[in-house]
């Protein structure tokens, strides 16, 4: 009966740890959707300028900082 407690102990903990996780992933696409937003309204500035955008300002134009979708 004692192994069975634990168990559903066990059991409540995941499922708050679960809940939390998917909170979390839930934030995290809603910043990659804001970053890749701004990524995209930085290149149509940079195109439409004809101007270095945040890419090359910020020093990410090597890696591709300000581009999620090169992560």
């Amino acid at each position: 009966m004692a192994h069975r407690s634990e168990l559903d102990a066990l059991a409540v903990e995941l499922a708050k740890r679960l809940q939390e996780v998917e909170a979390e992933r839930e934030e995290l696409g809603i910043a990659e959707r804001v970053l890749r937003r701004l990524a995209e309204q930085d290149r149509a500035y940079t195109e439409a300028a004809g101007v270095g955008g945040l890419e090359e300002s910020a020093g990410g134009g090597a890696c591709g900082a300000a581009d999620p979708a090169s992560w």
